[in-house]
């Protein structure tokens, strides 16, 4: 089921976005609806999919994985096969926080957390240079994050 999110939902979803544990007795007085019109519209936002899912976000610096990478990955080959194969295999990687399939030169961005240089070193050896198809990865260290978000401010505006 899809749905067009009209400005009430746009607010619900801009509310959660900034609290996604907030009570819906909350919500509903935030966005302007009764409780039960506001759970409603919710409902059907999960139900379309458009909300797929509440989490925490974790600060992994907090638990010692003081590095971020981004990988730049090109494969020898980039048939449906080898792009499969890559990506099988790429899901089981425990150090992978996001994969993205690219277009340009190189087939796929991977965003790897890591505790320090020796642990990207075994991330690298063990995991992503065993990939299947990977003919070239270029690392780059991210020094800090400036923007972290889940979702553009933009899709969330009417």
């Amino acid at each position: 089921m899809t749905i067009e999110p009209d400005e009430l939902d746009r607010k619900i979803m801009r509310e959660l976005v900034k609290d996604a544990r907030i009570s819906h007795v909350l919500l509903s007085e935030r966005v302007g609806l009764s409780p039960t019109a506001c759970a409603r519209r919710l409902q059907q936002l999960e139900q379309s999919g458009v909300i797929r899912g509440y989490s925490a976000e974790i600060d992994a610096t907090g638990l010692g994985f003081m590095m971020t990478i981004w990988v730049h990955i090109t494969l020898d080959r980039q048939n449906e096969d080898a792009l499969a194969q890559f990506e099988k295999e790429i899901k089981k990687c425990p150090d992978v926080v996001s994969c993205h399939l690219m277009s340009g030169s190189d087939d796929y961005l991977v965003q790897v957390q890591a505790r320090d240089m020796a642990d990207y070193e075994r991330i690298h050896k063990q995991h992503l240079s065993r990939m299947p198809g990977v003919s070239r990865l270029h690392s780059s260290f991210a020094m800090r994050a400036v923007v972290r978000r889940s979702v553009s401010p933009a899709v969330l505006s009417s």
